[in-house]
């Protein structure tokens, strides 16, 4: 495994990123950029499930952020491979590395959950205790990778 990350950081992309006075900064505003938008179109999903935000449809609401945190995990997923390919080595020896990817896996499956309990109802407005309890994990998810994602940076 060790060989496999240190011929990650040693690809050329990843020397040039290392290199470079504003690739690396770039980069890692638009990881930032993209963790805001996702976690911000998450918990506004999560909270519509829940109960607030009555006044809005919550088919087409969660349709729209649901669309947003896609493109928004996506941003993430390749800013994140970025910033992880400059140190592979250092960050996946890290266990709050380890922890933040495994966060993001379980909110992964909570999601496929969700996307089920859906299906079963016969569309996009899932009912009940189910639906709130699985949207009050995903808002206690989405805020752990967070937090696991700063921590680090300072380790």
């Amino acid at each position: 495994m060790d060989g496999l990350l240190a011929g990650i950081e040693q690809l050329a992309l990843v020397k040039g990123l290392k290199a470079s006075f504003v690739a690396y900064p770039i980069v890692n505003a638009l990881h930032i950029m993209s963790i805001g938008a996702l976690l911000t179109s998450v918990m506004l999903m999560d909270l519509r499930v829940i109960g607030a935000f009555r006044s809005l449809p919550q088919a087409a609401f969660v349709a729209l952020l649901r669309r947003v945190a896609f493109c928004a995990f996506a941003g993430a997923l390749v800013t994140g491979a970025l910033l992880f390919s400059v140190r592979a080595r250092e960050y996946a020896a890290m266990p709050v590395f380890l922890a933040k990817m495994g966060l993001i896996v379980l909110a992964g499956v909570n999601f496929l959950a969700f996307m089920r309990l859906c299906r079963a109802g016969g569309g996009e407005e899932p009912a009940g205790g189910g639906a709130v309890a699985l949207a009050g994990l995903s808002l206690v998810l989405w805020m752990s990778v967070l937090f696991a994602g700063r921590f680090i940076g300072f380790l």
